[in-house]
């Protein structure tokens, strides 16, 4: 991997202008491919969780939605690459857009917290929900995949931000699991407090998220070298 004085990331060596432009029409394809994705899940979760009184499920529909806000950067910054824009005036951008979402998945885990507690102290139990049932195993299925897509085209771009994004894509296939746990077990066995439960689970993950998008953090989960944003700072600053 290359990088230049300031710390951007650059393609491998040995790339053309060509390639480079193909690994971002890939990376567009597969960023669009999960904003649509995402919007239908939140619409579907929102829906299901709000009628079967699921806090885990309605907790799922909400991080779709944080996603979707996520894609949606990640794929406007994508295209202005693609179109040549500077790459300095995107990264401050950037920086703003993600703490913004820091913020929001901050709030997040507080709301899941609190309904998730509210609704174990007064013991109200979910419905049970086959649509959720069935998001949650469709979700577990195509999440890994679509992460594992990203994190090889932004090791071969050198794209820190499409790494961070795939991580929010593992990540979603982790509460998909839990939720599918959730309400499998509710639904099989009456375990009514597994519904919060679930929902409780997530909220290390969100914090996790929060942390490092209010901090400007990109952690390195996936292939490729790491970044560290809070350095790149320090090196760009003359000395």
């Amino acid at each position: 991997m290359n990088h230049d004085e300031d710390g951007k990331g650059l393609a491998p060596s040995g790339w053309d202008r060509g390639a480079k432009q193909t690994g971002l029409r890939r990376a567009l394809l597969l960023v669009g491919a999960t904003m649509v994705y995402n919007v239908a899940e939140a619409i579907v979760a929102l829906w299901s969780g709000g009628r079967a009184s699921s806090i885990a499920l309605v907790g799922f529909g909400l991080d779709s939605v944080i996603e979707t806000l996520a894609a949606g950067v990640l794929l406007w910054r994508l295209a202005l690459e693609a179109r040549g824009t500077d790459h300095e005036a995107v990264e401050r951008s950037e920086r703003r857009v993600v703490r913004f979402i820091g913020v929001t998945f901050v709030l997040l885990a507080l709301y899941v917290s609190a309904q998730a507690l509210w609704t174990l102290w007064g013991r109200r139990p979910p419905d049970e929900t086959v649509v959720g049932i069935v998001l949650a195993a469709v979700s577990l299925g195509v999440m890994p995949v679509v992460a594992w897509g990203k994190l090889r085209i932004a090791r071969a771009l050198g794209s820190a931000s499409l790494r961070a994004e795939a991580k929010e894509t593992l990540a979603c296939s982790y509460l998909s699991f839990t939720l599918l746990l959730g309400l499998a077990a509710n639904a099989a066995f009456g375990w009514w407090w597994a519904d919060p439960a679930a929902a409780l689970l997530m909220v290390p993950w969100l914090v996790k998220e929060g942390r490092e998008g209010l901090l400007g953090e990109v952690c390195d989960d996936g292939p490729g070298p790491p970044v560290d944003r809070t350095a790149r700072r320090r090196s760009a600053t003359p000395q």
